[in-house]
């Protein structure tokens, strides 16, 4: 951070519907704030060398982005980055940084609830409490079964450690390829996905949204699944063929399907999953545990104050990658 620039302008988006940061005040006390929304990103962003996308699904930054003179550093307060990102973004000497770890744990867990959940057939359960209807039924370990997960990022890591803990085999699905590794017994490449879909007992969506990741479970990847198989996917929607994933679940190619996140969003009305007794829908929350709103601000108050102090930040996305690299 230049020394000439000792309080700089700093420009958070926000929404209508969601509080704003906790953090104002002490944010305040390090940099000049203005708080906006979408419509009066074009605005506020002249002369601001911070962005702070505390609306975190928003592109409003592609419209605005002729009035952004002076921007270095965007902030978006959410994993994934692929709402914001552009080609003049991406081009650009702009720094984005994310919130790169604060859902590691809180998804994991979410992932191991969908699986244990279709294991136990908690689901049948309550639809047969809700008949007033007692039937006996065995079910399925845990231990001993295959996940293959897709995404090998901090999340993902997260998740296949809870996974081996609980006693299931993981395999990683990821971009870099490793016969060994500490969290995954191996990872595979991305592009073998559709050779390993066989083994697995449950495949579970972690990447991020990038042109390579898009539309990865498709209807070759589905077409080697067992019939038994189930499919979580806390990713993105845009990872899975909907439509492909809507024949297999009805044709009983696969078992079932527990689906956080979807192309479009809410759900619409009409989508055929929500009367699909093998389709467990959430509505986008894999990741949002009580507090994890202050947990964002609170991470880019750190990120400001580390900016302030050496010019440094934690979490820099790749731009061309779309997601943080780490190891």
């Amino acid at each position: 951070m230049p020394a000439t620039a000792k309080r700089p302008k700093v420009v958070i988006l926000t929404s209508p519907d969601v509080a704003p940061p906790y953090n104002l005040d002490a944010l305040g006390g390090q940099a000049e704030l203005v708080i906006t929304d979408a419509a009066g990103l074009s605005d506020a962003i002249p002369g601001a060398q911070v962005l702070f996308l505390w609306d975190f699904f928003s592109t409003a930054l592609r419209e605005a982005w002729d009035h952004a003179d002076s921007l270095r550093w965007v902030h978006v307060a959410a994993a994934g980055v692929d709402s914001l990102l552009f080609d003049e973004l991406r081009q650009s000497g702009v720094l984005v940084t994310n919130a790169h770890g604060a859902f590691d744990g809180p998804i994991a867990e979410f992932v191991l609830a969908s699986i244990l959940a279709h294991d136990k057939q908690i689901h049948v359960s309550k639809y047969l409490q809700r008949q007033n209807v007692w039937k006996h039924r065995e079910v399925q370990r845990t231990a001993g079964q295959n996940a293959l997960v897709v995404g090998t990022g901090g999340i993902g890591r997260a998740t296949a450690r809870l996974l081996k803990a609980v006693g299931m085999d993981v395999l990683g699905v990821g971009r870099t390829v490793r016969e060994e590794d500490p969290d995954f017994n191996k990872v595979v490449s991305s592009s073998e996905l559709a050779a390993y879909a066989g083994w697995a007992d449950h495949l579970v969506l972690i990447a991020p949204l990038t042109e390579d990741t898009r539309g990865i479970l498709s209807a070759e990847v589905l077409a080697r699944m067992k019939p038994t198989a189930h499919i979580v996917n806390v990713g993105r929607g845009a990872l899975v063929d909907e439509k492909a994933l809507f024949q297999a679940l009805h044709e009983g190619q696969v078992a079932a399907a527990s689906l956080d996140v979807f192309n479009e969003e809410p759900l619409p009305a009409d989508h055929p999953f929500w009367s699909m007794g093998n389709v467990h829908v959430s509505a986008h929350m894999s990741g949002d545990v009580v507090g994890w709103r202050d947990t964002l601000a609170g991470q880019f108050e750190t990120n400001l104050g580390l900016w302030l102090s050496s010019g440094t930040l934690i979490n820099k996305v790749d731009k061309k990658l779309g997601y943080v690299t780490t190891g």
